[in-house]
């Protein structure tokens, strides 16, 4: 049961995007198209759960342990940043299209703080591993939601005719206020 509530409320409830706007960047940055949404999830799911063990393991085992935990914020932006190198050389192996498409946002995945906020998050809230990948795994798909529905959205407006001057930016930040408030339905549920 407790599995089920932190995955509803990192989904929903306490989406990082929509309720605790962390991610913001990607969220506005790389909205534009839904495949472009999708890629930039994946690899953020990717990089958040993996950073999340890598970081759990070493506040427990060497942060703790050996009393040096006002390390803990720059030792994790360092395992973020080495991670994000690791998904930027297996992207540009596997799929140059999708690392093309990416851009100058890939390598922004490194300073996106829903990345390192989740793993201060998870030591923060005294999870163990399972319950800290099960959290770190559904932040994950929250942010993925926000941004795939979000570059739906931006994709509809393009078609939209609009006044000029709320066309493009201005209707994508509306767009986005009303998604972050209909998010907040979901308040209360868990």
């Amino acid at each position: 049961m407790n599995y089920i509530i932190i995955i509803i409320s990192a989904i929903f409830v306490n989406n990082v995007v929509l309720a605790q706007f962390l991610g913001i960047c990607p969220f506005l940055g790389v909205s534009k198209k839904v495949s472009t949404a999708v890629g930039m999830s994946s690899a953020v799911t990717f990089v958040m759960i993996l950073a999340t063990i890598v970081t759990y393991l070493l506040q427990k085992y060497i942060l703790d342990p050996f009393g040096i935990g006002f390390m803990q914020t720059i030792t994790f932006i360092l395992i973020i940043a080495a991670l994000v190198q690791l998904v930027e050389i297996i992207l540009k192996k596997v799929s140059p299209a999708m690392y093309q498409a990416l851009g100058v946002f890939l390598p922004l995945i490194t300073t996106n703080c829903a990345i390192l906020g989740v793993a201060i998050l998870t030591i923060q809230k005294d999870y163990d591993l399972l319950e800290a990948v099960v959290f770190s795994g559904s932040t994950a798909i929250g942010f993925g939601l926000a941004l795939v529905i979000f570059a739906g959205l931006r994709e509809h407006l393009d078609l939209v005719d609009l006044p000029k001057g709320i066309k493009g930016t201005p209707a994508a930040l509306i767009v986005a206020g009303l998604l972050a408030m209909a998010f907040m339905g979901f308040t209360g549920i868990v």
